[in-house]
């Protein structure tokens, strides 16, 4: 999603650019003098979408934890030398890697031996755990666009030259299709409350989180219609391998769900910023395995899990993480913000916060820039004049 929107806003910031520039992309664009720009590097269908020749596919890099990456290695070792071999083949003026560290960091240095300037947008969260890696960024990365608020600061001050653009979902429009038309076109009973089940967009963390998602909605029964987005990263025959019997009803879009649907059950990650953005009062869950958690959780350096409760510095939302996971507790959270009160009333003025923080900067003219057009600038300025 967000490579795709930054593919977008290059494109709109090259345009408006008097002269003529060199290439700028994933990990490459040519600019010629009709402004258009060329792109190759990872990606999905919505990069794909937007013009992006994407000679990795991200749906072979999703993996989540500590050990089920072990497994994968070879694989994504093959996959990383031959986009290496793909940029000294096309030769870039510019590289842009776009979060998912483990990967990207490795890309940003072969990019640096090869002198081509590498930009990081969605940096890592590595005040997260691990703070001593952001030495890689130091030294392999010749601009960060961070999109959380406190990041900056945090980079800044070990030597990182990092920009806060606001976050890419902060600027989202409420969808339009009305409640009564999203009814009919997914058969569902309008009259009943809607509740959210976003149990993750990789197939790992899903087979984790999922079985106590349905759990919960089947203790809370008929009286409630379930919607479960589908992720894009998602294979759409693997969900209903899962799902038994329950009647839950699969969508293909977050937001539309989020928007209509009286509360959620959300993983930890991007879908609780989503819920945020919606308005939707919500329950953050997440389970690794056992062996994951183990090694992982003595590395974590932050007080909470949610990115929404990060952010406010309070707990907006309840956390089940782990064995507080459980379904007889996402039953009883959902329960408490389902009806109008103090809790519901509670919650969405903390998420409101939230989305407040989360906005790009003003530019100069005093209006607000949508984050991707932010950074598109500020890439583009870090390319040479022809």
């Amino acid at each position: 999603m967000y490579g795709a929107e930054l593919i977008g806003a290059l494109r709109r910031a090259a345009e408006r650019r008097p002269a003529e520039l060199p290439s700028a992309g994933q990990p490459r664009a040519a600019v010629p003098k009709q402004a258009t720009l060329e792109f190759f590097g990872v990606g999905g269908e919505r990069m794909r979408a937007a013009g992006c020749d994407t000679v990795v596919d991200s749906k072979d890099l999703a993996v989540v934890g500590i050990t089920e990456i072990v497994s994968h290695l070879p694989k994504i070792l093959r996959l990383y030398r031959h986009l290496i071999a793909e940029a000294d083949r096309r030769r870039p003026d510019l590289a842009i890697v776009i979060d998912s560290p483990a990967f990207n960091w490795r890309v940003a240095r072969q990019m640096k031996r090869r002198g081509i300037p590498t930009v990081y947008y969605v940096a890592p969260q590595f005040w997260a755990w691990r703070q001593g890696r952001v030495r890689l960024i130091r030294d392999y990365i010749d601009k960060a666009l961070v999109i959380f608020p406190f990041e900056e600061q945090f980079y800044r001050e070990r030597g990182v030259d990092a920009m806060f653009v606001g976050h890419p979902l902060a600027e989202l429009p409420h969808p339009t299709v009305e409640r009564g038309d999203y009814a009919a076109q997914f058969h569902l009973d309008h009259t009943k409350p809607w509740i959210a089940l976003m149990p993750g967009s990789r197939v790992k963390e899903v087979r984790m989180n999922l079985p106590t998602i349905l759990e919960a909605a089947g203790q809370l029964g008929s009286a409630y219609e379930f919607l479960l987005p589908v992720a894009p990263t998602l294979d759409p025959s693997f969900l209903p391998s899962l799902m038994g019997q329950g009647k839950i009803t699969l969508v293909p879009d977050a937001l539309p769900a989020l928007w209509h649907s009286r509360a959620g059950i959300v993983a930890s990650g991007t879908a609780t910023v989503e819920a945020a953005m919606m308005n939707t009062p919500f329950v953050m869950v997440y389970r690794v395995s056992p062996l994951t958690y183990l090694l992982g959780k003595p590395r974590v350096k932050v007080p909470r899990f949610a990115m929404v409760n990060l952010i406010a510095g309070e707990e907006v939302v309840p956390e089940l993480v782990q064995q507080d996971f459980t379904a007889e507790k996402v039953v009883a959270v959902v329960k408490e913000i389902l009806p109008d009160g103090p809790a519901r009333d509670r919650m969405l003025e903390g998420l409101a916060r939230v989305k407040a923080r989360l906005r790009a900067p003003q530019a100069g003219s005093g209006a607000v820039q949508h984050p991707a057009d932010r950074a598109a600038d500020i890439i583009l300025a870090l390319v040479p004049k022809l």
